[in-house]
């Protein structure tokens, strides 16, 4: 039974922290103990959705007037709060998500990072000035914000993703409604807490949680929406893309299916590791997470056999247990998905060398826990080779040449993150030039991008027109104005 004595957690619409009008809630449920809720939530309409967009665009004119140093000063208080508040915050992320503490350490902190480092970066993003024939002429260029921006999240990353699109539309100048996915409601309230209690002006920044099948529509379609800004699944962010209006921009981090090639100067041990921490940390659930590993064939059944006995190795356990390598997965539907798929590749006929089975012991009896799967002479062609499974499932698939490993890197629809091993400095500069990939590396995970650096992906992995962080995250939140003046 799940506890009536959670607290009930309210939206955040017009600077207030309210009910909706119908009272329904709904749980947000610990991954590791589905019988403990940490929280419940509003279950909103339609209603409070639109409250909250028409308070965002009430609050734009003013908040768009405010100088940049002031709504720094708004970030950098919020910065400090979280990181105030470090071991609370980082203990809830790991009983509402999952992922092990210390990952949950490192979020939080990051998330308190990147509201300072908009906090910098916006005082100093702005137009250009051009030279022009006509000496008694001025020609340049400003940036203005763009109006109220709506911010759709996931939750594997449920503190830093949404940092990294709240505080460059906040520092711009734009207002926002954030609505989190229903999994991790709680992580992402802290961070609009923080906010709040900074200073934040009514209106200018509202919070909403509930169903997407129930809100979603008026958080893209409403006529005051300028910009959608979202992370989450290829198919959802289609379906965003199809139904916005001309005039609302979108930004999409979508799903991912990538590679790590492994050539045969590679050193065997590094590769594992690499493979291990790109496929299996954070139970596997993250966008940029390796899910193929192309090897070539002379290598092949060594790394296999490293890799297996580096798996069997791993800690599976609650978030809280320090040895914990992977948690569960996130959720019931997370379980069913990578259950299924494990299924899938057998009956392709694929070698499941270890793993995929779902714990049901008295450890695990409560959670949502899968060992870490390793599938052997996978072709790319099998579903398991070209679907976004989201789990911590990797498929293993032999290549004769370095010619036939990027064909086959590179024919699936995804182009997020791509990775190889080697120790040949010529391979790798082809590679980089070769790979279809939004973010390259050599000789490092798959997983993973620095805070002040453009994130995105190529083909379905995104919309491939704006990136996400570093100072180039600030360019989706502006519009530029051309300006002429004659004297």
């Amino acid at each position: 039974m799940l506890s009536t004595q959670v607290r009930t957690y309210e939206n955040y619409i017009n600077g207030q922290w309210v009910n909706t009008g119908t009272g329904e809630t709904f749980a947000s449920l610990n991954p590791a103990d589905k019988e403990q809720a940490v929280g419940y939530f509003q279950a909103s309409t339609e209603a409070e959705a639109t409250q909250a967009i028409e308070a965002a665009a009430k609050a734009f004119p003013n908040w768009a007037a405010l100088s940049p140093a002031k709504r720094a000063s708004l970030l950098n208080k919020a910065a400090d709060i979280l990181e105030s508040r470090l071991d609370q915050i980082a203990e809830e992320l790991t009983r509402e998500e999952g992922k092990p503490y210390k990952a949950s350490l490192g979020e939080v902190k990051r998330s308190a990072d990147t509201l300072r480092f908009y906090a910098v970066e916006g005082q100093t993003f702005t137009g250009e000035t051009f030279p022009s024939d006509d000496p008694k002429m001025r020609v340049y260029t400003e940036r203005e914000p763009l109006g109220v921006i709506s911010v759709i999240t996931p939750w594997n990353f449920p503190l830093s993703i949404p940092a990294r699109k709240i505080a460059p539309a906040l520092i711009t100048g734009n207002t926002v409604v954030f609505k989190p996915s229903s999994d991790t409601p709680l992580v992402a309230y802290r961070l609009v807490e923080a906010l709040h209690e900074a200073g934040l002006p009514p209106g200018v920044l509202n919070f909403v949680t509930g169903s997407s099948t129930k809100i979603g529509k008026v958080l893209v379609n409403h006529p005051a929406i300028r910009a959608v800004t979202f992370t989450g699944s290829t198919h959802a962010g289609e379906d965003i893309h199809r139904t916005v209006s001309l005039t609302t921009r979108t930004q999409m981090e979508l799903g991912g299916k990538n590679p790590l090639i492994v050539m045969e100067d590679a050193d065997l041990d590094e590769a594992v590791k690499l493979t291990i921490n790109g496929g299996f940390s954070l139970t596997g659930q993250a966008c940029t997470g390796t899910s193929r590993v192309i090897v070539m064939k002379s290598v092949k059944e060594a790394f296999v056999e490293k890799l297996v006995q580096k798996t069997k190795e791993l800690t599976i356990g609650n978030g809280f247990n320090k040895d914990a390598f992977l948690g569960p997965l996130a959720n019931e539907k997370q379980l069913k998905n990578v259950l299924n798929y494990i299924q899938i590749g057998v009956e392709e006929g694929a070698t499941l060398e270890y793993g995929g089975e779902h714990l049901t012991s008295s450890d695990f009896e409560k959670g949502y826990y899968v060992s870490p799967a390793v599938f052997s002479n996978v072709t790319s062609d099998m579903r398991i080779a070209q679907e976004e499974i989201f789990g911590p499932v990797v498929a293993v698939i032999e290549a004769d040449s370095y010619e036939e490993s990027i064909s086959i890197a590179n024919s699936v629809e995804y182009g997020l993150s791509a990775s190889i091993v080697t120790q040949n400095i010529a391979r790798a500069e082809g590679f980089i030039k070769d790979i279809q990939a939004g973010t390259v590396k050599v000789n490092r995970t798959t997983t993973g991008n620095l805070m002040n650096a453009p994130f995105g992906g190529l083909k379905k992995s995104s919309t491939s027109t704006f990136r996400e962080s570093g100072r180039v995250g600030l360019e989706f939140f502006t519009q530029t104005k051309t300006v002429y003046v004659g004297y």
